[in-house]
């Protein structure tokens, strides 16, 4: 569901309407990134990431899959370090 409409100027240009502006915290000289999402495009403001963006920097490759003693054993290796710590 649409939440504002804008008309665009024969220069090429759009008014962002005053909802969408409180919505995403702009203002004069703000930058808006315009992102192809397949069968529509989204405008967000730069500089805000989503945590699908943060995840897929930090891991770009997955990590490998661990068996049930791998994990068990690096919980408790993680566990003696924090103990031997104190």
């Amino acid at each position: 569901m649409a939440i504002a409409h804008s008309k665009l100027t024969a220069q090429g240009q759009i008014s962002v309407p005053a909802e969408v502006r409180r919505k995403l915290g702009i203002g004069p000289g703000s930058v808006l990134a315009w992102d192809d999402d397949g069968e529509r495009v989204v405008v967000r403001r730069v500089g805000r990431y989503t945590s699908e963006d943060v995840h897929r920097s930090l891991f770009a490759t997955p990590p490998r899959p661990r068996t049930l003693a791998e994990l068990k054993a690096g919980v408790g290796r993680h566990i003696r370090r924090r103990r031997a710590s104190r």
